[in-house]
């Protein structure tokens, strides 16, 4: 190995872990050197009406968001009609109590004959669109409408024959990351890209509904990074936009929000963020995004002209030439244009070869 080709080694490879960093949808790249990626999440938010359906794309575009999601499954793909305990909703504190499952897909699924309308509505509002497969007839039928990329929802994670699906397609693959421990997660990623994913990020998601902020330890979208060398953002089922700005400072890329006309509405609204709400996390995502900045210690170059305004020592009585300097006639003060503070007990008992008027800033050629 020549000596060029030493010291040049560890430079590409540096360069190609940069980017299997980089997820990218379409001409859309999504890195944390670009704005944060957010999706709005309709879910079955949509209530049983097309016209709702299309509303809500249209709001998110309005609201600014970067893609609308939805959900592809029937309640025959996601579960099935049984009299068992294990298939109904007994937990008082779920949202969803007292539902069997069969019912409640049956009441949040997206008709598959709409999809077509709505990625229509949203290719004219130019926002990205695709949707979260539930079994594989689901990434068939996504297939036949040539979505540009696949999100794998977290209680599907484990869903390893669905999994092979969706990277066999060789689309770009969102992941969330609910449920699964560290060891799942490695054995899900890994059989992504043994069969074919070569564009993965993962999205941090805690899940339950609504999140309790306590359990969503956003401190691990640095450590799902480190592990897995992909994007990671955060799928955000916590109330307000807290929890996503936040979310952003520890490395977030891309966030997933549900999204509704109607809080009070839906069997996922509570959770959901209306059009104002998704406004203002757009906004503020990018403020949060832009904030972070570097590591860097010292003036920025919009701090640059306001060092003047810092503090630095005064003449503030007047002094006689052969008079000492003392803390009776000097002062720390604003502006800047005298000695640095630092010097100021050096200065006292020093003579002063001149006469000096108050409000002169101190100079070392004064004693």
């Amino acid at each position: 190995m020549s000596l060029r080709e030493q010291h040049e080694g560890p430079v590409i490879l540096k360069y190609q872990k940069i980017i299997k960093l980089m997820f990218k949808i379409k001409k859309r790249l999504i890195s944390v050197k670009e704005k944060p990626f957010i999706i709005a999440e309709m879910s079955g938010n949509h209530n049983g009406s097309l016209a709702t359906a299309l509303k809500i794309v249209d709001l998110a575009a309005e609201a600014g968001a970067d893609a609308i999601k939805l959900q592809t499954y029937t309640p025959e793909t996601i579960t099935m009609r049984a009299s068992r305990k294990e298939f109904f909703i007994k937990d008082k504190k779920n949202l969803w109590k007292n539902n069997s499952l069969f019912d409640l897909y049956k009441k949040a699924h997206t008709p598959w004959a709409w999809h077509k309308k709505i990625f229509e509505r949203a290719q004219k509002k130019k926002l990205i669109y695709f949707s979260s497969p539930f079994d594989e007839s689901a990434v068939d039928f996504l297939e036949g409408l040539n979505v540009p990329l696949y999100k794998i929802a977290s209680f599907e994670n484990n869903h390893f024959p669905l999994l092979k699906k969706v990277a066999e397609t060789g689309k770009p693959i969102i992941m969330s990351t609910g449920l699964a421990t560290l060891k799942e997660l490695k054995e899900s990623v890994n059989y992504l890209r043994k069969n074919g994913c070569k564009n993965l990020a993962l999205l941090k998601c805690t899940s339950s509904y609504p999140a309790n902020p306590k359990d969503l330890n956003l401190k691990s979208i640095h450590k799902l990074k480190k592990v897995f060398d992909c994007e990671v953002g955060f799928s955000d089922h916590s109330l307000g936009i807290g929890a996503a700005i936040s979310a952003i400072s520890y490395g977030a890329t891309i966030i997933e929000k549900h999204f509704t006309l109607n809080k009070l509405k839906g069997v996922d609204g509570k959770f959901s963020s209306e059009l104002e709400e998704l406004k203002m996390l757009k906004k503020e995502s990018e403020v949060a995004w832009q904030a972070k900045g570097n590591i860097f210690l010292g003036p920025t170059s919009s701090e640059k002209k306001y060092t003047k305004f810092r503090r630095s020592i005064y003449i503030s009585k007047q002094i006689k030439k052969g008079e000492k300097f003392s803390k009776d006639n000097l002062k720390v003060i604003r502006p800047a244009y005298g000695l640095h503070p630092k010097y100021f007990d050096r200065v006292i008992g020093k003579i002063s070869k001149k006469n000096i008027h108050p409000g002169t800033p101190l100079k070392k050629d004064f004693f």
